[in-house]
């Protein structure tokens, strides 16, 4: 696709497009009661509403603070003892593991002559974890967060900071995101959208046009080439 190949920018969601969100979860499984499915994926629909509701209250909160509130409401909602088990869940959250093709792929797209960045929901303190531990620091031109908005995605100043912080135009910019309604939301933001649906998902009735579909990150370079 020629938009795609024209891209010059490539931004990346961070939480379930480059870090994988389930990953504290599964490390700390065996003291989870045969739970952890359950909480990994209550976790994150509880976080990801939360930040919705935040933005539509105008009542911000960081997303640390929206994230331990979340898994605490997880945790108690599934009877998991949250005493135990809360502060190793978000210390394990702060230091995420990236997805297996993560690093090799910005590697690669880097070697395109291509700028990176990441643009996130994510607090800035968070995202410089997860990045340093990810060890991905030296293929990123910039790490956007929310932070300086107050507000989440998927509004339409959350995209803004793109073109604001590189100079360049929404048709120049390739959007990577694991989540659908992301990927939607820089599609109607004007980005060349691009989804990676890995649990094979169907695509939801919302306003953005998405450009390409892919299940993984290692098939980013060769669509862009």
């Amino acid at each position: 696709m020629d938009c795609l190949r024209k891209a010059k920018l490539l931004v990346f969601d961070a939480y379930g497009t480059l870090f994988d969100v389930a990953g504290a979860v599964r490390r700390m499984a065996p003291f989870l009661k045969g739970k952890d499915k359950e909480l990994a994926l209550l976790w994150r629909q509880k976080q990801l509403e939360y930040t919705w509701q935040r933005s539509l209250r105008a009542d911000f909160a960081d997303f640390e603070q929206v994230t331990a509130q979340a898994l605490g409401w997880a945790l108690e909602s599934l009877a998991l003892d949250s005493g135990d088990l809360k502060a190793p869940l978000m210390a394990l959250y702060r230091e995420l593991e990236a997805y297996p093709d993560a690093r090799q792929t910005l590697e690669k797209l880097k070697q395109t002559g291509r700028q990176t960045a990441i643009l996130s929901n994510g607090s800035k303190a968070m995202l410089a974890a997860a990045v340093a531990s990810a060890g991905i620091g030296p293929y990123l031109d910039a790490v956007l967060s929310v932070d300086p908005l107050r507000i989440y995605k998927p509004h339409p100043s959350v995209y803004a900071l793109v073109g604001a912080h590189f100079a360049v135009t929404p048709e120049r910019v390739a959007f990577v995101s694991g989540n659908y309604w992301d990927a939607s939301a820089g599609a109607a933001n004007g980005f060349s959208a691009i989804w990676i649906n890995r649990t094979k998902a169907l695509p939801e009735p919302l306003p953005g046009q998405i450009k390409a579909v892919i299940q993984q990150l290692s098939e980013l370079p060769g669509l862009l080439a």
